[in-house]
């Protein structure tokens, strides 16, 4: 849709005027960037934008656009707070998906210290696995998510069981034991004759 084609929406609105959001470099650089060649979604993004800087409800966009609400008001506020010409900068679509060569490079870093990779810790985090994952194959994944990848691998960044073992070596090495104590083989019945003669 070019920018004349805006023109003609239902209710004869007209974009190629300042209106209530976009500063005037903002709203010329949308309408240049109208003329490129454009992917549709970031060709919408801009035209929210301009129609509703010109006045336009989100119902109204949302009707003569055929977007979301959802797509509507999130840009509807982008323009409203200054940031329009960050109409680029949000991806397209959905995030990549963790696939086979993700989960292989997963496991073969939670296999290994991070120190071999540069790392000044000697153990992996789920959230130091996801930034190193990030920058590496540019797939965002959670933290948790990662754990919960890990965990169906049967790995973990939790402490080995070296340290337990080495927990329970201290233990054993302590002076401090501790046996089954001797049940007293005469019951003390004082208590018991004193209570009943009170309570005569």
């Amino acid at each position: 849709m070019s920018i004349w084609a805006l023109q003609v929406i239902p209710g004869g609105i007209a974009v190629d005027k300042q209106g209530l959001y976009l500063t005037t470099f903002q709203h010329k650089l949308l309408l240049k960037s109208l003329e490129t060649d454009l992917r549709q979604e970031y060709r919408r993004r801009i035209e929210i934008m301009l129609l509703a800087d010109a006045g336009q409800s989100q119902t109204q966009i949302c009707e003569a656009l055929g977007c979301s609400q959802e797509t509507a008001r999130h840009w509807i506020t982008m323009a409203q707070t200054g940031q329009a010409h960050h109409w680029s900068d949000r991806p397209m679509g959905r995030p990549k998906a963790v696939n086979e060569q993700y989960l292989a490079r997963l496991h073969e870093l939670a296999s290994h210290s991070p120190r071999e990779y540069g790392y000044p810790f000697e153990r992996w985090t789920g959230q130091w696995l996801s930034k190193h994952l990030a920058k590496e194959m540019g797939i965002k994944v959670s933290a948790c998510h990662i754990n919960r990848l890990l965990k169906e691998m049967g790995l973990s960044t939790r402490q080995t069981h070296k340290t337990a073992d080495k927990e329970t070596d201290n233990t054993k090495n302590s002076r401090i034991t501790i046996g089954n104590l001797r049940p007293n083989p005469e019951p003390d019945f004082r208590w018991s004759l004193n209570f009943a003669k009170t309570s005569n």
